[in-house]
C-alpha cells in the first residue's frame, strides 16, 4: 500500500522580490518540519536559482524538497512547473530567462531579490526584473516542461488575477495537465461549485507562501515515493495514489 506525503507544493524564497527576507533555507525547512510535511516545492517568480540553497538546508531532515519555479505566461498566467532535480530546474531556468524581456528590477517598487549560494549565505541581488510575463504561451510552458520531464500545475485558479480561468476565461482543453492548484482562501468544495470546469481536474491546495506562517499543510498524497512521477500519477489517480485537500478526495472526475 501505498505510503501518504503532506505537501506544501508552492513555496517562494528571498528571491521573489514579493516575499519577506525571513523565507530563507534553514527557516522554510524548520517551518515545514513543524507543521509536519514531508514534501515541500521551492517555486520561485521566474527564477529557480535560491533552490539548490533549500536542497541543501533540507538535506539532514525526512523534507524532500522539489525544485521549481512559478512561471508567468504571456497571458499573465501563473503555473507551478516542479521537478525532481537541481539539474532539471537549470536547464528550464535557462530556457525561461532567454524568454524574458531584458528589464532590470526596480528595487524601490517591487523589493529585493535576494539570491543565497547553495549553502543559504547571501550571494547578491538579482537585478532581473523576474515579476514579468515570459514570452510562452500556457500551452509552450506545459509542453517544454514535459519534455523536461517535470509537471507543471495551472496556480491558484479560483483567484480573480495571473489565473487561467480569470485570464483565458476557461482551461483549454487539449493542454496536458490532470491538476489545479487552489488557493489558501478557497475549499475544494466551493471550488468546484464556483468553477464547474473543475471536475475533470484533481486539486491541490498549497500556501503559496511569501512569509513563514503562509506555509501550510492542507494537501496530502498517497503515491509510493516522493516524485514528481509519482506526483503526476497520484493527480491522475492511478492504482491506489490520491490526493486530498482539507481531507476530501480531489481526484478528477471523468
Amino acid at each position: 500500500m501505498s505510503p501518504f506525503f503532506a505537501a506544501d507544493l508552492h513555496i517562494h524564497t528571498c528571491l521573489s522580490p514579493c516575499a519577506e527576507l525571513e523565507m530563507l533555507p534553514e527557516l522554510i525547512v524548520e517551518r515545514a518540519q513543524e507543521l509536519g510535511l514531508q514534501i515541500i516545492a521551492i517555486t520561485d517568480h521566474n527564477s529557480a536559482e535560491n533552490c539548490a540553497a533549500v536542497v541543501s538546508a533540507a538535506r539532514d531532515s525526512r523534507i524532500t524538497v522539489l525544485p521549481g519555479m512559478e512561471v508567468q505566461s504571456r497571458e499573465e498566467v501563473h503555473l507551478i512547473t516542479l521537478f525532481d532535480t537541481l539539474e532539471q530546474v537549470a536547464c528550464w531556468q535557462e530556457q525561461v530567462y532567454a524568454n524574458m524581456p531584458p528589464l532590470r528590477n526596480d528595487e524601490a517598487l517591487f523589493g529585493e531579490q535576494l539570491l543565497l549560494d547553495a549553502h543559504g549565505d547571501p550571494a547578491g541581488y538579482l537585478d532581473r526584473l523576474l515579476v514579468t510575463s515570459t514570452f510562452f504561451s500556457v500551452e509552450e510552458v506545459v509542453q517544454r516542461v514535459l519534455d523536461l520531464e517535470g509537471l507543471c500545475i495551472p496556480a491558484h485558479v479560483d483567484r480573480p488575477a495571473y489565473s487561467i480561468i480569470a485570464n483565458l476565461g476557461f482551461i483549454p482543453p487539449s493542454l496536458d495537465v490532470v491538476g489545479v492548484e487552489i488557493s489558501a482562501n478557497t475549499g475544494p468544495v466551493e471550488a468546484r461549485e464556483r468553477f464547474p470546469q473543475l471536475t475533470g481536474y484533481s486539486l491541490v491546495a498549497n500556501g503559496d507562501a511569501h512569509r513563514l506562517k503562509e506555509i501550510m499543510r492542507r494537501t496530502t498524497l498517497k503515491m509510493d515515493k516522493a516524485t514528481v512521477a509519482e506526483l503526476s500519477l497520484a493527480l491522475a489517480g492511478e492504482g491506489d495514489r490520491g490526493v486530498w485537500v482539507d481531507g476530501i478526495h480531489t481526484v478528477r472526475r471523468s
